[in-house]
């Protein structure tokens, strides 16, 4: 058994970074996520592994930082709550389209502008439908609890680098903020510029050998043919991530009658609400998607086969409920699938879950 500590979700994605052998942390500080840097600093992993924190003037400032380490083959992260995700999201597009691979935590809150420092779930289109310009995607892993927060750093490191692909860390202030036991991870080697060619291919400005050319990497391509051709290796390789990297997690839906979905903080919430339903003689079940892109799509279409009705929640104004109705269609069943959802920083509580799903679904 790995180390356990007593944390916040913040503090432990810190840790967990620290830990995996990330080179490099750029950020600014914002509500609710501003722990991520403040443990970082506390921690000073320079002294221990060599890692680079460094605070940015500016969160365009922090992911261009990011951009530049990247293209050098380095393990490089940054966090930010989501105006600052709003700022972040046109360097994230030219990420994305240099192929580069970086990890980017998003603590959301409420907005939209400023908006609120509470909790939310409104950063849903932006994130799994591409926020900033083109037509590209993230690799979006949605965590429930502190040890998540822990887990699917070093997870969205290694799909990162695997599709040379920005990964994002989804979450919002609820798990942020909260305190839970942890198991650390291990501590593992920052990885040398050789074994980074080595393992993921040769395409980093690590400098020019003589047996091959130039590493050039950019966004920018000025023949629109060439431009096609790389938009269509952009989508082949959304497509395999389709294909290989879907995760959910299914609670109580062999014998559901009634399926909940939900992601993050909300997912917790729908965790008691089918025990309180179960216990009033609902068969109600629970699917949580863990990555929200590559969405699980066909777990979704194999339920409304058998099952009497969707209900999404979220704390937003129904964003991935759009997702379920679209993976219901494809199956061509003409099962219902309903939203509920609080905005503004509001959690929804179990028991308003339950009422919404009998006044929606099952009628009273």
């Amino acid at each position: 058994m790995g180390e356990l500590r007593l944390m916040k979700g913040n503090e432990v994605i810190a840790e967990a970074a620290i830990r995996c052998g990330c080179d490099g942390y750029f950020g600014y500080p914002i509500t609710p996520q501003s722990e991520v840097m403040e443990t970082l600093m506390e921690r000073e992993p320079w002294n221990e592994t060599g890692m680079v924190v460094l605070q940015a003037e500016s969160e365009v400032a922090s992911i261009n930082m990011l951009y530049g380490a990247a293209g050098s083959g380095k393990k490089v992260m940054t966090s930010s709550s989501s105006p600052g995700i709003s700022l972040m999201s046109e360097g994230i597009s030219y990420i994305a389209g240099a192929e580069l691979p970086c990890v980017i935590v998003n603590v959301q809150r409420g907005g939209p502008g400023l908006g609120t420092i509470q909790p939310s779930q409104a950063d849903y289109f932006q994130s799994t439908k591409g926020g900033g310009h083109g037509d590209y995607r993230l690799i979006v892993l949605a965590p429930s609890s502190v040890q998540e927060m822990n887990d699917f750093v070093d997870l969205s490191f290694e799909l990162a680098f695997k599709y040379r692909n920005p990964a994002m860390i989804l979450t919002d202030g609820v798990i942020g903020q909260m305190m839970e036991k942890v198991e650390l991870s291990d501590f593992k080697p920052r990885m040398s510029p050789n074994e980074i060619e080595k393992k993921y291919g040769s395409w980093a400005t690590l400098g020019k050998p003589k047996n091959r050319g130039r590493n050039i990497i950019t966004s920018l391509e000025m023949d629109s043919h060439r431009m096609e051709v790389n938009n269509r290796r952009f989508q082949e390789k959304y497509k395999q991530m389709e294909e290989l990297e879907v995760r959910y997690e299914e609670i109580q839906c062999d014998d559901a009658d009634y399926v909940l979905v939900a992601f993050g903080s909300s997912a917790r919430i729908c965790q008691k609400a089918v025990d309180i339903a179960r216990n009033n003689g609902l068969k109600v079940g629970l699917l949580r998607p863990i990555t929200l892109f590559p969405f699980p799509k066909k777990p979704i279409g194999e339920l409304a086969k058998r099952v009497k009705g969707f209900l999404t929640v979220e704390m937003n104004a129904g964003q991935m409920v759009e997702d379920v109705q679209l993976a219901v269609a494809k199956t061509k069943c003409s099962v219902p699938v309903e939203y509920f959802g609080r905005m503004g920083g509001i959690v929804p509580t179990p028991l308003e879950v339950v009422e919404a799903l009998k006044q929606k679904l099952i009628g009273g």
